[in-house]
């Protein structure tokens, strides 16, 4: 059976939730600041994964209605959100999805921007923008030219799954810089109703043992659909070569917010 890229992360949601970061708080304040949200503003999230960016909305007192295509992810992000009254997760696709007359001061989507059809999703986010509303997707992605383990762990990957050495996978050692904003500027100039895009970056460094990077490495969609076996080889690689360097691999990341405001008139 031929398994959709983009839903594979349901496979491993309790591993996702464990082993992916979260978002610097800086890029939610941000955005709370740019929407101009108050205390109760109900906002969209498209592609809401385990919940991790929902929770941190929620946590600000917003009210997050979060649309998730993967039945298992969205039973991860019910339970994390638990806690918050105001959070409801409606198991959906962002292009089938009916907003039903709803229209919202910010529509975000962490980390799922680029799972959702082009031809759909500019267009669809602008309609559902208030006048002056704010759409919004950030990522984080990995700065391999930064990480000093670089080389190690490309020697890895280059030893197992060379088929996979492609600089367009974030997560792959061989990536230099995001290369997000470039897209991003173009759907959002060919999209009637929105106004000029910006790009912002933020910067932060988590660290990982061994473990706990075999297990990150698990979680993502270009590792998840190799073939067991040779998923299996590559994530033992990457763990031993940072096991065998200390077992700590300090990777810097970048966190890339795009934006773009509906205007308030016209």
């Amino acid at each position: 059976m031929t398994r959709e890229q983009r839903l594979v992360f349901g496979e491993v949601a309790e591993l996702y939730d464990r082993h992916r970061p979260a978002y610097p708080d800086a890029v939610i304040d941000d955005l709370v600041e740019l929407a101009g949200l108050e205390p109760g503003a109900l906002v969209l999230e498209v592609g809401a994964g385990t919940g991790k960016a929902t929770s941190m909305f929620a946590a600000r007192q917003m009210r997050v209605l979060a649309v998730e295509p993967s039945a298992e992810m969205a039973g991860v992000a019910r339970r994390v959100c638990a806690a918050y009254d105001d959070v409801q997760v409606e198991q959906s696709d962002f292009e089938r999805w009916e907003p039903g007359g709803r229209a919202f001061p910010l529509v975000f989507a962490a980390q799922a921007w680029h799972w959702v059809d082009p031809a759909v999703s500019f267009t669809k986010a602008a309609r559902v923008l208030t006048p002056g509303g704010v759409l919004a997707a950030f990522w984080n992605r990995p700065l391999w030219i930064r990480a000093e383990l670089r080389e190690v762990v490309l020697d890895a990957y280059q030893r197992t799954v060379p088929e996979i050495l492609d600089e367009s996978d974030p997560i792959h050692p061989a990536n230099s810089l995001p290369g997000d904003g470039q897209d991003w500027r173009r759907g959002v100039a060919a999209t009637s109703g929105l106004g000029a895009a910006e790009v912002r970056d933020y910067e932060w460094t988590e660290t990982y043992s061994a473990d706990d990077y075999a297990a990150l490495l698990e979680t993502h969609s270009t590792v998840r659909v190799l073939d067991p076996d040779r998923r299996s080889a590559l994530v033992h690689a990457v763990a031993r070569a940072i096991e065998s360097h200390g077992n700590e691999l300090r990777l810097p990341f970048l966190t890339r917010l795009c934006l773009a405001r509906r205007p308030r008139q016209g």
